[in-house]
């Protein structure tokens, strides 16, 4: 070292993986990737309500750590076009304005979700499967792969660490309905030039053997087409283009005219002819007021409502609040999904109610009307094999699919300490030789209520939990302004507690405890407002539980005249 000669120690280089959402739940999928101080998003999906959220619409992930670092993010990647990798993106793009990459389908979804939310100046750079984009410090590889809908990807980030590999969704089908195969190729060129680190779909790790071909469900809509004799009605996700493609091609081939109905499949279809990923012969689709002019034996209805949603279009026919279709005995309904975790119930009830109407039912348990778009075992040994990472951290699925995924790649070899299983928030921190689980930051789901995102929390859920479980009990009491004493009342109404008119002397009894309460406060000179209104729900949620072993939330109401 020459004299002046200035030494200056470079920091060493790493990579921070933190899920934000995906990890120990179905759904939601959302990871950020923080490198050379800039951060890279995947997917910005969202999940469904549990069922003791009550009101609830949807649930997405919390970003409260991208807007603390809103300006190292580069853009968002998506793997492909389901709900739970782009049903957040509306929500999070009005705070965090980023570019949004994606394949030519994926992005036509997202468009749709744009319009409806009124977005401005959004960003979407289309990309081709094989193709890599440069954000930043990062060089991002799409790699086409199997799903149940169209341009789906795996993505490999390439860094001067190595080659992070997520494969999104997908499953080994060889013989896929729009003859895209996945690129096993180059996921074993990636795997021999040395992967760091991969981030794997974990949903099917407790199946067995391989996930049938989508074209399998194609033969057995075939034998349904050919021997019934009555109006078909096929529920299904509306995003699973290859599935409502062989229900366009059974009709066509069969002679029936197909009616959609439900908002979301209308759109769906819309975009996916309009960008060539679905084939409708002309004249194949008829608007749901045409139908009348067909016979019983030449109409298909495609709808959604597959998981029981109560507002789809399948749960109002079911229930006779359709507009426009209604269930008739005789009709043939195939539930051609199987129930996302948490929907069975919902699911259940629909197909009773479609009974019940006179129709025969078939899901699959019955048939063979659903495969799923997700790798069994046999396929996610494949992907291991093909991709030979140093280190696994095991994704998409709840914590006992990440377990089962980490055993299974420790039965191919792998060194149990090389595996990570984290929740959501947890930051995992690689670099060139060593893999840790460096610590956590806040993550979490916000809630979406209507306009409302994230203005309801656990308390306003326990209030609408405590109201739903045992109603709600409201006194008014009217007190003079000059003196303090009460002027009229107290007025007792019930919601959700007792029926008002069977229940008279258990009201006229809750007067008389409220209105000896009053009178005790103004013997004693109590005229603070907050103070009244606690002795009154003390006293009342006392005499309430001894009387009906119930507690319903008492809201008691001031008035001064």
């Amino acid at each position: 070292m020459t004299k002046g000669e200035i030494i200056v120690a470079r920091k060493a280089t790493k990579i921070k993986i933190i899920p934000l959402g995906g990890l120990s739940e179905i759904g939601r999928n959302m990871t950020a990737f923080e490198y050379k101080d800039e951060i890279l998003i995947i997917d910005c999906g969202l999940s469904f309500p549990e069922d003791d959220m009550l009101g609830i619409d949807i649930v997405i992930p919390d970003i409260t750590y991208l807007m603390k670092n809103k300006d190292k993010v580069k853009g968002i990647v998506l793997t492909h076009g389901h709900e739970d990798h782009i049903g957040a993106l509306p929500y999070i793009l009005k705070k965090l304005n980023v570019p949004v990459y994606g394949t030519r389908l994926t992005l036509g979804l997202v468009e749709i979700k744009i319009k409806e939310h009124k977005l401005n100046n959004v960003h979407l750079q289309r990309v081709d499967a094989g193709q890599t984009v440069k954000l930043g410090e990062f060089e991002v590889e799409f790699i086409r792969t199997s799903h149940s809908i169209p341009d789906s990807c795996a993505i490999a980030i390439h860094t001067s660490l190595g080659v992070i590999f997520h494969t999104g969704d997908f499953k080994v089908d060889y013989t896929p309905i729009d003859g895209q195969l996945i690129d096993l190729h180059r996921i074993a060129e990636l795997g021999k030039k040395g992967v760091l680190v991969m981030m794997a779909d974990s949903t099917n790790v407790e199946r067995p053997g391989s996930t049938l071909s989508e074209r399998s469900v194609g033969s057995t809509f075939e034998n349904i087409f050919r021997n019934t004799r009555k109006r078909i009605i096929v529920a299904t996700f509306a995003s699973n283009v290859h599935r409502v493609q062989q229900v366009l091609d059974s009709a066509y081939k069969y002679n029936r005219r197909v009616v959609i109905s439900g908002r979301s499949m209308v759109n769906v279809i819309s975009v996916a002819q309009e960008l060539g990923a679905l084939n409708v012969p002309e004249g194949l689709i008829i608007d749901i007021n045409e139908m009348d002019q067909y016979d019983d034996n030449r109409i298909v209805i495609l709808t959604t409502g597959s998981q029981g949603e109560p507002m789809a279009a399948l749960s109002r026919m079911a229930s006779s609040e359709h507009r426009k279709l209604d269930i008739q005995p005789g009709d043939l309904v195939v539930f051609s999904s199987s129930p996302i975790p948490g929907n069975e119930k919902s699911v259940t009830r629909v197909i009773n109610q479609l009974f019940e109407k006179g129709a025969e039912v078939i899901y699959e348990s019955l048939d063979e009307v659903h495969v799923s778009g997700h790798a069994c075992q046999e396929e996610l040994k494949l992907m291991h094999r093909l991709a030979m990472p140093q280190y696994f951290i095991p994704v998409h699925g709840e914590y006992r699919h990440l377990r089962q995924h980490g055993k299974l790649a420790e039965s191919l070899g792998m060194p149990k300490e090389n595996i990570f299983i984290g929740q959501n928030g947890t930051v995992f921190e690689f670099g060139k030789d060593y893999g840790k689980i460096s610590g956590s930051i806040q993550s979490g789901r916000v809630l979406v209520d209507g306009l409302g995102v994230g203005d309801v929390g656990n308390i306003v859920l326990r209030d609408r939990k405590h109201l739903a479980e045992d109603g709600l009990m409201v006194v008014v009491v009217t007190i003079a302004r000059e003196n303090g004493k009460v002027a009229a009342g107290p007025d007792i109404i019930s919601r959700g507690f007792v029926y008002v008119r069977e229940s008279e002397d258990l009201m006229d009894e809750a007067r008389k405890v409220v209105r000896s309460v009053l009178d005790s406060c103004e013997q004693q000179n109590i005229r603070e407002w907050s103070s009244l209104k606690s002795a009154i729900r003390d006293s009342l949620k006392d005499f309430l539980y001894e009387k009906t072993k119930r507690r319903p939330m008492i809201l008691p109401v001031i008035m001064e005249v």
